[in-house]
């Protein structure tokens, strides 16, 4: 710990304080608004094809800043992928590279781990993080408050936060009790955290809404990072087991004439509702007058999931991708990304080709502080800021250890995907003719495919904690 502390300082003093990204001058430093859903698919966004559900604000965010077609998440379930957004490594390098299967200290960042949020911190940056972690308890070093978070309210385990109506949430350290009662799942100890409840009361979405306006009303004044982790669509997976429905939101809204069964009315209706909020937290930017000091980024952490026993043909959520949550295809991995900034980041569509282990060098450039060396990332300001001078990625990979395991390259228009990880076969699909990756050319490339193997033996550095588990699935 005292090593830590002694490199944060140190970062903090020296490097980062003399560091100015040459887009981005001192005097305007930007807030930043880093928004996040969780299992949101590529199509579920009516600017990105949504033809059913409505996102009115989201769409108009889209219309007003940069909306990118080719911006990959970091891996295809949470945990890993919100490990490759804080430390800018990818699934081959980060510390957390998947969801645990109990042992929860594995899926917790290390004291050695700087995150997105330290390195915002150094420059003087207030930091708050609202909703979900995933990545360390309160007693683990991953905590949010020993990686860089001033502040944190949300659910710190992800079983946790299946149920939108918890017994309890954290306030940095603490325990807040709710109005809400759970049933836990048959044999699931006391401890288990996840569940269904039977007295509804408190819906932690709402309360996330409420405390991202609360955080960005009281930092208006100073450079703020609000890291704002949805919960939103993610399906409550006790409940899909336990009463047939994994969607949990107080009232179907607009939907709730449909002529559709409770679990597409309910995944609607969260996806309607998840946008009004981020409408609010926009309007309220604008009311404080910090509207134009202020860039605002909107993703996914993963595709859509098929866990709440909704109906995916009624809305298409991967759109033109092939595969959803757990996928290794363009379904899987690829996800929206929005960013607005006004007077700055001029509208338009961007089909720049980058993913989560870029943002620490942008925001870095953004915060003018150095990203530290150790990343995969590559800083995508000057795409934001519609210069020339975009460097690119000559691979971006990704790793997946459930389902008997698999490993993917993207490099310039080519997609190749190996399972089992290692030692499996090599397909490879053409995204750029082929966006539903319906034409396997391995065999019609092998100098290609020698590459993407080569890409992805180079990519993967051993991690004892992670091994490959579980068996592939039928192939759809």
């Amino acid at each position: 710990m005292r090593d830590r502390a002694f490199l944060i300082c140190f970062l903090a003093t020296v490097t980062f304080f003399t560091v100015s990204s040459p887009l981005i001058l001192a005097a305007e430093r930007p807030n930043v608004i880093f928004i996040m859903a969780d299992d949101l698919g590529y199509g579920d966004l009516g600017c990105y094809g949504q033809q059913v559900i409505h996102t009115p604000r989201l769409d108009q965010m889209a219309e007003e800043g940069l909306r990118f077609t080719q911006f990959y998440a970091g891996c295809p379930v949470c945990a890993p992928s919100r490990s490759v957004l804080m430390t800018g490594l990818h699934t081959g390098h980060t510390h957390v590279r998947g969801n645990a299967s109990g042992d929860t200290l594995i899926q917790s960042l290390r004291d050695q781990d700087v995150t997105v949020a330290e390195v915002l911190k150094s420059v003087g940056y207030r930091t708050g993080l609202i909703g979900k972690w995933g990545l360390g308890e309160v007693d683990q070093p991953g905590f949010p408050l020993r990686q860089g978070f001033d502040s944190f309210f949300g659910y710190l385990n992800q079983v946790h936060a299946h149920n939108y109506y918890p017994e309890f949430l954290y306030r940095n350290d603490q325990r807040v009790q709710l109005r809400n009662e759970v049933q836990k799942p048959e044999g699931r100890d006391a401890t288990f955290l996840g569940g269904s409840a039977t007295k509804r009361v408190d819906y932690s979405h709402d309360l996330f809404a409420n405390e991202a306006l609360q955080f960005v009303e009281q930092n208006a004044e100073n450079p703020f990072f609000l890291y704002l982790a949805l919960t939103i669509p993610h399906a409550n997976n006790e409940a899909s087991r336990m009463i047939g429905d994994g969607t949990e939101v107080p009232t179907y809204g607009i939907y709730a004439n449909e002529d559709w069964p409770k679990q597409d009315k309910g995944q609607a209706a969260m996806i309607t509702r998840m946008d009004g909020d981020i409408g609010r937290l926009l309007d309220l930017l604008k009311n404080l007058g910090i509207d134009d000091k202020t860039i605002v980024f909107f993703t996914s952490d993963n595709g859509p999931h098929d866990e709440a026993q909704h109906d995916l043909t009624r809305f298409n959520p991967s759109g033109p991708l092939r595969g959803i949550k757990r996928a290794l295809t363009e379904g899987g991995v690829r996800v929206p990304m929005i960013v607005r900034w006004p007077t700055q980041v001029h509208p338009g569509v961007s089909d720049h080709i980058g993913y989560f282990a870029d943002i620490m060098p942008t925001l870095a450039d953004l915060a003018g502080a150095k990203a530290i060396d150790n990343t995969d990332g590559i800083s995508f300001l000057p795409t934001l800021m519609g210069t020339d001078s975009q460097d690119q990625h000559e691979y971006l990979y990704w790793e997946f250890y459930e389902q008997g395991s698999r490993q993917s390259v993207r490099f310039g228009d080519w997609v190749a995907i190996r399972q089992p990880m290692l030692t499996g076969g090599v397909e490879l699909y053409n995204v750029s003719e082929d966006i539903g990756e319906r034409i396997d050319q391995a065999g019609q490339q092998a100098e290609l495919v020698q590459r993407a193997t080569e890409y992805m033996n180079q990519a993967h550095v051993h991690h004892p904690n992670w091994e490959p588990r579980g068996t592939p699935p039928a192939k759809r």
